[in-house]
């Protein structure tokens, strides 16, 4: 009887790593709701805070050991409320439900880009390159389009005039998530090894400029990223093929 008990697999799920996740799933509900209050600055911070608690609860598993395959689905469904259906709702309310039918495609093309690329990432973790992504990662094009609105807030954009270069933003968004492209995931990145004291202060000033303007830095630091990935992908595909030309030569 005893070893029949001590057979039972005892089941459950890790809290801490699992606590960032739900904050995280909160901020993007929070987002969502304050949008249809019309609080659209609160939404966007929201989406900024759901990254910083997505980012945290991976790191967190990965420091306790306490890595699941719940938590791995979990976090999807997160990453799916706050990085797909929360920026999509918050840019339909904001901007786009005076655009009727095109509003409309170009909010859902964000959230189904988004929930494609969280699929396609959940039946690759075991086969892709760890140092890259497959299309651009839907917490950095969700911050795209947070970090868009607070500058259009900040600098008092006219709706009106900015709504169709929403539109354009938001389906691109969506479109660089399922796409081929590759990202870095700077995760071959060693922070415990020594570097050279002017990366550091590179590191201090660009620190400085984005708590300086950081609605700016921020969304400008997250539309080089995306950019980044069509850039680095063509420019590695003409070297193989430069390669490939030199050696048939």
């Amino acid at each position: 009887m005893i070893l029949e008990k001590s057979s039972i697999r005892r089941r459950g799920i890790y809290l801490l790593p699992n606590l960032f996740t739900t904050g995280a799933l909160f901020a993007g509900f929070y987002a969502i709701t304050s949008a249809m209050g019309g609080r659209y600055e609160t939404a966007a911070m929201a989406i900024f805070i759901a990254m910083i608690l997505d980012g945290l609860d991976g790191r967190v598993a990965r420091l306790t050991n306490t890595q699941s395959d719940f938590g791995a689905q979990y976090d999807s469904l997160s990453d799916m409320v706050s990085f797909g259906a929360a920026p999509a709702l918050v840019m339909y309310l904001w901007a786009f439900s005076s655009l009727g039918k095109l509003g409309l495609f170009a909010a859902f093309i964000h959230m189904a880009g988004g929930a494609l690329r969280l699929a396609r990432f959940n039946t690759q973790l075991t086969s892709a390159d760890k140092r890259y992504f497959q299309g651009l990662p839907s917490p950095a094009a969700a911050a795209i389009l947070a970090g868009f609105i607070l500058i259009s807030l900040e600098y008092g954009y006219d709706i009106e005039i900015i709504k169709y270069l929403a539109v354009i933003l938001t389906m691109s968004t969506g479109l660089l998530m399922v796409s081929n492209f590759r990202y870095s995931s700077f995760k071959d990145i060693d922070l415990k090894g020594k570097v050279p004291f002017f990366v550091t202060i590179a590191v201090m000033l660009a620190i400085a400029f984005v708590m300086a303007q950081p609605q700016t830095m921020l969304f400008l630091l997250f539309l080089g990223y995306a950019i980044s990935g069509p850039v680095v992908t063509l420019v590695a595909r003409k070297r193989r093929a430069k390669s490939k030309s030199v050696k048939s030569a």
